[in-house]
């Protein structure tokens, strides 16, 4: 467990339609996980958390809810909003149209959605559907933070070359994205310092902007 930032974690909602999804509150931020199915999400955030919360499995598009974290840090907290994979080819197309409703019904008015990491596989970059996201999240006003996935499977020495690859390929994120790999725990802390740090820097800016007002 990432004891210098993430001191504590717990489940607080899973919802499985538009209606089940719980209220914002005002003075907590939230960052919302998005990834293709078997990118490794409930493991990253397993790690990031430092607690078994999302359920990891060998089946791919296991997750079909919205699971909404709280996560406690000495800065303050703020909600890791676990949104269902997408991209699993074996999904009917009624279950595609779920996934698009209830992501919708969330991402869409959510004021405290401050940013949406979009975990993408280092292993093959930015796929068709990945790229569709990103068009939608920033049509919908959002900021978008790439974080590549499960690092480990490609070698240490090619991941710069690698990375920057892919961002010459074209791809939006508010930073330079990030190489990760739940399964030897590199860069989990590099991210956790990254998304405390956001949080702390949106909520001074959006205080500033109000008080100019």
């Amino acid at each position: 467990m990432n004891d210098r930032l993430i001191t504590r974690a717990r489940l607080e909602a899973t919802c499985f339609t538009p209606g089940q999804l719980i209220p914002e509150d005002t003075s907590i931020p939230e960052i919302a996980v998005a990834g293709r199915s078997n990118v490794g999400k409930s493991s990253l955030i397993n790690a990031l958390l430092g607690a078994r919360l999302a359920k990891t499995g060998q089946t791919p598009g296991k997750t079909r809810s919205i699971n909404f974290y709280r996560a406690e840090t000495p800065a303050g907290s703020f909600r890791l909003v676990d949104l269902p994979g997408y991209g699993y080819a074996k999904r009917s197309k009624d279950e595609r149209n779920d996934w698009q409703r209830l992501v919708a019904a969330y991402m869409r008015g959510r004021e405290r959605l401050v940013l949406v990491c979009h975990l993408v596989d280092f292993r093959h970059g930015l796929l068709k559907n990945d790229r569709e996201l990103q068009e939608w999240i920033r049509a919908e006003g959002k900021n978008i933070f790439v974080v590549f996935t499960k690092g480990d499977k490609i070698s240490r020495g090619k991941w710069r070359s690698t990375r920057d690859g892919y961002i010459r390929a074209g791809l939006y994120s508010h930073d330079v994205p990030v190489v990760t790999s739940a399964e030897s725990k590199e860069s989990i802390d590099k991210l956790a310092e990254f998304l405390v740090k956001f949080v702390k820097e949106y909520d001074t800016i959006s205080e500033n902007s109000a008080e100019r007002m």
